[in-house]
């Protein structure tokens, strides 16, 4: 990746409630020399199936067309909210890269341990359009990419991971903007730690 080119990361973080329902999305726009250039936040639903309409809130509110590539942490967070990668490629023409840092057999059978009925087949069918996850030589790393393929997507999560860590810039950054970003919608004196 040239210097300037840039990536936007895209990590949520729930809130510690017992019941939480609002999770805080967070977008890092980060220069390929890891310089950050944007932040952008929205919200998406604990437990709910609008995990991709906030990130294309994201990619809207930002409005730069010099986002190279869009990065999301997981396919599924704030409780399977399961990430549509190749509807928002579509909407945003960019790669889109999905990326995780555990070994997984997969979230079939935990959906199915979760959901039922219309909430499970929402999510299995979404989840089934995704690409498989390809293993990111010399990092623990996963990635899912529509839009660009393995190899390009693996050295771009390469490119984008300093030495010294374990995720991409834009995702760490957007992890910890995202855990910010949460305490706006805690109560006073809720314990707000980070996940």
């Amino acid at each position: 990746m040239k210097a300037g080119a840039r990536a936007l990361g895209l990590a949520v973080s729930t809130p510690p409630d017992a019941e939480p329902t609002a999770a805080t999305v967070a977008g890092a726009l980060v220069r390929a020399d890891r310089a950050l250039d944007g932040l952008v936040f929205s919200t998406c639903t604990v437990g709910s199936t609008d995990y991709t309409d906030a990130v294309l809130d994201c990619v809207a509110s930002l409005d730069r067309e010099d986002v190279r590539y869009v990065l999301a942490a997981g396919i599924a967070p704030a409780w399977f909210n399961v990430l549509d990668l190749r509807r928002v490629h579509e909407a945003v023409d960019r790669p889109v890269l999905s990326v995780s840092f555990e070994a997984s057999p997969g979230l079939e059978s935990a959906l199915r341990e979760q959901f039922a009925g219309d909430a499970l087949a929402r999510r299995l069918e979404t989840y089934r359009r995704q690409p498989e996850r390809v293993r990111v030589d010399g990092l623990d790393a996963w990635v899912r990419a529509v839009g660009t393929d393995a190899d390009e997507a693996a050295a771009v999560v390469r490119a984008l991971t300093p030495q010294s860590e374990r995720r991409p810039e834009p995702l760490r950054v957007a992890r910890i903007a995202a855990r910010a970003g949460r305490s706006l919608h805690a109560p006073a004196g809720s314990d707000d730690r980070g996940t």
